[in-house]
C-alpha cells in the first residue's frame, strides 16, 4: 500500500525525455538541406543538435553544412513549416504513459517545460493522446527566453492550479542546468540526448526506467 505524501508539482521536459523525436527531426533537416542542394546530416548529428530549441538546432545544422549565417531566417521558416505536423517517426520511451498516469492518480500535477516551438508540442502531445496529463504546457516560443533561463520553468509552476512542492525531470545538461538555476531539485533520464556523463550533470536521482519515476518522486517529498 502506498503511503501518502505531499502532492508536487512535476515538470517534465519533452525531446529525449519523454518521446525520441530525433528520427522526425533528423528528416525535416535532412529536407530543408536537400532542398538546398546539400548532403544531410547523421542521426547522431540531430541528436546532438537537440536541446536549445529550433533557431539554434537549425544553426548548428547550417554550420556544418557551411551555409551562411545570413540564410538562419530563411531556412528556419523552411524548418518550421515542416515542423508541426513530423510526428510519423517519433516514438514515446518505453513506460511514459504508465509513469504519467501514476503520478497524476499519486495526486502531483505534471507540467511540460520544452525548448520546441508550442506548435509542435502541442501537436505531438495530442498525437500520443498526452495532452491530458499536462496542466500547464510552455514551449519554446512561449516566453522571450528558454531553458536554461530558468523563467519558462519557472512560469510553469507558477501558472499551475495550486502550490506544492517543485520538481523538474529532464535528460540533459540544459535541464540540469535549468533546474539548478530555478532551485528546484532535479530527477535525470540517462536514455535520452545528454552529451556529458551522467555523473558530471547535477541531479537529485537518476533512472533509465520510467516505472521506477513515482518512487524517485515520493523519495524526494
Amino acid at each position: 500500500m502506498r503511503l501518502r505524501v505531499a502532492e508536487a508539482l512535476v515538470a517534465f521536459d519533452l525531446d529525449g525525455t519523454l518521446i525520441d523525436s530525433a528520427p522526425d527531426i533528423h528528416a525535416i533537416a535532412n529536407a530543408v538541406l536537400a532542398a538546398e542542394g546539400l548532403e544531410g546530416i547523421t542521426l547522431d548529428e540531430a541528436r546532438s543538435f537537440v536541446g536549445r530549441g529550433a533557431a539554434n538546432f537549425v544553426a548548428q545544422m547550417r554550420a556544418v553544412r557551411g551555409i551562411q549565417e545570413a540564410e538562419q531566417e530563411r531556412l528556419l521558416a523552411a524548418y518550421l513549416a515542416r515542423y508541426q505536423g513530423a510526428v510519423g517517426l517519433t516514438s514515446l520511451y518505453p513506460g511514459v504513459r504508465a509513469a504519467l498516469k501514476a503520478l497524476r492518480d499519486a495526486g502531483h500535477t505534471l507540467l511540460l517545460c520544452t525548448n520546441k516551438p508550442e506548435a509542435p508540442t502541442r501537436a505531438v502531445l495530442d498525437h500520443f493522446d498526452l495532452a491530458g496529463f499536462f496542466e500547464v504546457v510552455i514551449g519554446g516560443d512561449t516566453l522571450p527566453v528558454r531553458k536554461p533561463d530558468p523563467a519558462p520553468l519557472l512560469t510553469a509552476y507558477d501558472r499551475a492550479a495550486r502550490d506544492g512542492p517543485r520538481i523538474f525531470v529532464g535528460d540533459s545538461e540544459i535541464d540540469a542546468e535549468t533546474a539548478e538555476a530555478a532551485g528546484v531539485p532535479f530527477l535525470l533520464y540517462t536514455e535520452g540526448y545528454r552529451k556529458a556523463p551522467a555523473e558530471a550533470l547535477p541531479h537529485h536521482a537518476r533512472f533509465d526506467q520510467f516505472d521506477t519515476l513515482l518512487g524517485l518522486v515520493d523519495g524526494l517529498l
